[in-house]
C-alpha cells in the first residue's frame, strides 16, 4: 500500500479547498470501497481528506415535503430513519439488501453513489482493464463474465455499478447536490453516470474535486407503496 497523507476537514469549503490543493486526492467517508481499492493497488492516492465529521450527517423534511439527505448520513442510518421507511420504503429495501451490518454502519450515502465497480478484472491490477487503465482492454468480454452488463454495456466494457442505494434513488427522481472551488452545483441522479462508451473509465458527471453535499428526494406520495 503507498503511503499518503491524512488531513481531516473542517468545513466543506476547506474539504474542497484541500483536496484542489493536493492535486493526487481523494475524499474519504467510510472507506469501505476505496480503502479496499488502496490495498489491492487499484487507487494510490497521495493524500485522503477525511470527510466523515462535516455537518452533513442528517436526514431532514423539505419545506415541499421532500427529504434532503446529508453525504455523510451511514447507509445503516438512512434505511432505519422513520421518514425513509414510511415515505420512501424502496429506498430502506434497497440498502438493506446492498450489503452486511457491518459495512453499512460505516458506509456513507455519498460513498455509495461513488463507489466504483465490483469487477474481478478491475481489482486486479496484474491485468488489463479498460476502466483502471483507458486503452489497455477487457477481459470479461470472453473471460468471466457472469452478473456483469446486459444492457448499457460496450465493447470497451461490461461492468456494472454496484449500488443498490442508486437505483432506488434513480426512481425516486433524487437530486445530487455537490460543491466545487467555483461554488455548490446540482445534478439529477439519472443524469450522474456517464455511459460506458469508448470512455469507461469517466463514471460521472460531477466537475473535478467536487464534493457530494446532498441528495434530494422530491415529494412523491405513490413511493410510500414502492
Amino acid at each position: 500500500m503507498k503511503e499518503f497523507d491524512y488531513r481531516r476537514a473542517q468545513d466543506v469549503t476547506g474539504a474542497v479547498a484541500l483536496l484542489a490543493a493536493a492535486g493526487d486526492a481523494r475524499f474519504l467517508g467510510g472507506g469501505t470501497n476505496l480503502v479496499d481499492l488502496m490495498k489491492s493497488g487499484v487507487e494510490r492516492p497521495a493524500l485522503l481528506v477525511d470527510v466523515r465529521e462535516l455537518p452533513l450527517d442528517r436526514v431532514e423534511s423539505t419545506a415541499d415535503g421532500g427529504l434532503r439527505i446529508g453525504a455523510t448520513v451511514t447507509n445503516s442510518d438512512l434505511a432505519a430513519h422513520p421518514d425513509v421507511r414510511r415515505r420512501y420504503p424502496a429506498l430502506t429495501q434497497a440498502v438493506l439488501a446492498g450489503a452486511s451490518g457491518q459495512l453499512r454502519n460505516m458506509a456513507t450515502v455519498g460513498g455509495n453513489l461513488l463507489q466504483r465497480t465490483r469487477c474481478g478484472y478491475f481489482t486486479d491490477v496484474s491485468g488489463p482493464c479498460n476502466k483502471r487503465v483507458p486503452g489497455s482492454g477487457c477481459p470479461a468480454l470472453a473471460g468471466e463474465h457472469h452478473n456483469h452488463a446486459v444492457l448499457g454495456a460496450s465493447d470497451h466494457c461490461v461492468a456494472v455499478h454496484p449500488s443498490d442505494m442508486g437505483v432506488a434513488l434513480t426512481a425516486f427522481d433524487a437530486q445530487v447536490r455537490y460543491e466545487t472551488l467555483d461554488g455548490p452545483g446540482e445534478v439529477p441522479l439519472t443524469d450522474l453516470y456517464l455511459p460506458v462508451g469508448d470512455t469507461p473509465h469517466r463514471e460521472t458527471t460531477l466537475p473535478p474535486g467536487a464534493l457530494i453535499t446532498h441528495i434530494t428526494l422530491p415529494p412523491a406520495p405513490v413511493a410510500a407503496h414502492s
